[in-house]
């Protein structure tokens, strides 16, 4: 569902402008998937351009779950292509984590499965840590945290990598309202820098945040008005 129910923050956000490129970044096109008899995706087309924030919303169980996967290489469709990045970033909406780890602890472990040099994934770890606000936590483990400071460490563990695109799964739920204009702040920097977003929620507030907002519905989507 998109609602423009208002938000209120201190003053208003400048907006950068998307640097929209002759060829998108990511291409969805003829996108089905059924499970059953039950019929989740329609031919889906979706072009995400560079420096785009896309938003998708849709009832409990539409599949926007299932379309995001299908997007980050997760799960394959029955029919249709994706054609995305190598670098390409995905924080699903349960977070995957270790209750036994660290914070800083899950940033070295996901660094060596994705092969970030050391040098590079504690500059970007450090700066991960500090702008969401985890130095209180970052040693502790994770079975300690509350649970939007679990939200916040899936989020940053997409991040880790810089990805070209960022595909994420209700990225806000549980945030408080610091981190979520922290988040917010976040999207605006990489957007500016050609990176592209897409994200998937039951619910938007602030419209200004995105470029184009869908809906999906009975397997198919449709531009929000």
């Amino acid at each position: 569902m998109v609602s423009a129910a208002p938000v209120a923050r201190a003053g208003p956000t400048p907006r950068a402008e998307p640097m929209v490129g002759p060829e998108p970044i990511l291409m969805a096109r003829g996108l089905r998937l059924r499970f059953g008899k039950r019929r989740v995706l329609d031919g889906i087309d979706l072009d995400l351009f560079p420096g785009q924030v896309l938003g998708i919303a849709g009832e409990n169980g539409c599949g926007k779950t299932t379309l995001i996967r299908v997007l980050a290489g997760m799960l394959l469709p029955s029919g249709g292509i994706v054609r995305r990045p190598d670098a390409t970033g995905y924080a699903p909406q349960v977070p995957l984590l270790f209750d036994h780890l660290s914070p800083r602890e899950h940033f070295r472990y996901f660094a060596a499965a994705h092969d970030i040099p050391v040098d590079l994934w504690r500059d970007r770890a450090a700066s991960l840590l500090e702008r969401f606000r985890f130095e209180p936590w970052e040693s502790e483990p994770v079975s300690t945290l509350s649970e939007g400071t679990r939200q916040k460490l899936n989020l940053a563990l997409a991040l880790l990598s810089e990805p070209t695109v960022l595909l994420l799964d209700e990225p806000y739920a549980g945030f408080e309202w610091e981190t979520y204009l922290t988040f917010w702040d976040y999207v605006r920097e990489i957007r500016a820098t050609g990176k592209a977003v897409i994200l998937v929620s039951h619910l938007f507030y602030e419209r200004s945040n995105f470029d184009r907002l869908f809906e999906l519905e009975s397997g198919r989507l449709r531009e929000a008005a």
